[in-house]
């Protein structure tokens, strides 16, 4: 049985919630064994991967902006 919970639900020691905090981690369950396995987000890796300035969101926003003020007076 596998379950998927976030990991400041676990009460680990320090050491291990450090490198846990803020991720989701995986219980899978084997018998008498429990595995404890950081689930990896395709989005979180794939975050950073364009360079960009940060500013390209609005940049983006205010043209949307400018091409519906052009079709709303025209």
């Amino acid at each position: 049985m596998n379950v998927i919970i976030a990991a400041e639900s676990l009460n680990l020691p320090e050491r291990y919630s450090r490198k846990l905090r803020g991720k989701k981690v995986e219980l899978i369950e084997n018998e008498d064994t429990i595995i404890i396995k950081p689930v990896k987000s395709t989005i979180d890796e794939a975050y950073g991967m364009f360079s960009s300035d940060g500013h390209m969101t609005d940049r983006f926003m205010e043209q949307k902006q400018i091409e519906k003020d052009i079709e709303c007076s025209g």
